[in-house]
């Protein structure tokens, strides 16, 4: 695979820095473009989106970075914003809310999509849903069922490896599962690590965000399986980890890390 195939982007909701340093330091890093968090308290608040998603994409574009995806709501306004300054996906999450079952939530979910294909054939966006562990949809399994009525120009998959391996799930046969449904891959590694102390009658794990190098997902089988299947497109490492102090450090250590696996 050619090195121009590969498209990389970074989620920023580590940094708060105005949109101009921000696009500075991302440049600075080596991306290709960024995922955005259209969220409270960001540099782009949903409530303003269709006056400041324009700006930034101008401002970032000034520092040679692209905003590849929003993170934010599948409302109108978003998708319209997205639309009109040529972001092509619409991050989210299948959620299952308290109170609800599994089944429950994927017919909810599936509702709220179809409902809102019209906009994104409009505008021409694609809602991508990512498999997350805890209460959403958690594996390539999950999200195939839940999007396969959709055509993916519409609503497909991004998939994260990392939250795919913390629930068992190989990257091989998750590919095999999603494949004809991905618009994005996410790209960060995770463990369990165990709370409770040494001879504990009842042993209690949470989640641990680490490097690429040190997690449950294999990165190298996870772009060993992109590559043989030619994957063109949007790699997306979330900068999501547990040492928060260590941010920029790790960060530049795993796209090193991602980039040699692509290109070398």
């Amino acid at each position: 695979m050619a090195a121009n195939k590969i498209v990389y982007s970074v989620f920023t909701k580590p940094w708060k820095a105005p949109i101009p340093e921000l696009g500075r330091f991302v440049h600075g890093l080596g991306f290709d473009g960024i995922e955005l968090p259209v969220r409270p308290g960001f540099q782009v608040e949903p409530e303003s989106i269709a006056r400041d998603l324009p700006v930034a994409v101008r401002q970032l574009a000034d520092c040679g970075v692209k905003i590849l995806s929003v993170a934010g709501p599948t409302d109108e306004a978003t998708i319209a914003a997205c639309g009109e300054t040529g972001v092509p996906v619409l991050r989210t999450l299948a959620a299952v809310k308290k109170g609800q079952t599994y089944l429950e939530a994927e017919a909810e979910c599936m509702r709220e999509w179809e409902a809102l294909i019209p906009l994104l054939e409009k505008h021409g966006v694609t809602i991508g849903v990512q498999n997350h562990a805890d209460r959403f949809v958690p594996n390539a399994c999950g999200l195939r069922r839940v999007l396969e009525k959709f055509d993916p120009k519409h609503v497909a998959a991004v998939w994260d490896p990392a939250h795919c391996a913390l629930n068992g799930e190989l990257p091989d046969l998750a590919l095999d599962i999603l494949w004809d449904r991905l618009c994005m891959v996410n790209l960060k590694n995770g463990i369990w690590v165990q709370t409770t102390p040494p001879g504990a009658d009842e042993v209690r794990w949470k989640k641990h965000w680490t490097t690429g190098r040190k997690g449950l997902a294999p990165w190298r089988t996870v772009v060993e399986e992109l590559k043989k299947r030619n994957y063109e497109g949007v790699v997306c490492l979330t900068a999501e980890y547990s040492d928060h102090d260590a941010v920029d450090r790790q960060i530049v250590e795993d796209l090193a890390f991602a980039k040699s696996l692509f290109e070398g």
